[in-house]
């Protein structure tokens, strides 16, 4: 979620950031890609809000489709982060990411 405020009339473009860990210390070997998981404290996401300027650049999450897991009908991208545990971190989404995502 992108956001701004102003203090003390200064302007501070913000962004709310989810925080995500790696489930292995190695790339997924079918996909060549991490996987990542959600990070909780005390059953809550950990998020920030961070200064606009400090983000490099977005990240493209695919979701990890088990087998087990039953997927709605009418699932919308909005919600995919609420409905899938894990995600790939996805590299190749462009060269920038391919070079910055190893």
């Amino acid at each position: 979620m992108f956001f701004s405020f102003t203090y003390r009339g200064i302007f501070y473009p913000c962004v709310l950031a989810h925080w995500y860990s790696r489930v292995d210390d190695a790339v997924n070997e079918d996909t060549r890609m991490w996987v990542v998981e959600q990070d909780f404290m005390l059953g809550k996401p950990c998020a920030a809000v961070l200064h606009l300027d400090s983000i490099l650049r977005a990240v493209h999450l695919v979701p990890v489709y088990a087998t087990s897991t039953f997927i709605p009908r009418r699932l919308s991208p909005s919600h995919s982060l609420d409905i899938f545990k894990a995600f790939y971190v996805n590299k190749y989404s462009d060269h920038h990411a391919f070079e910055i995502i190893r």
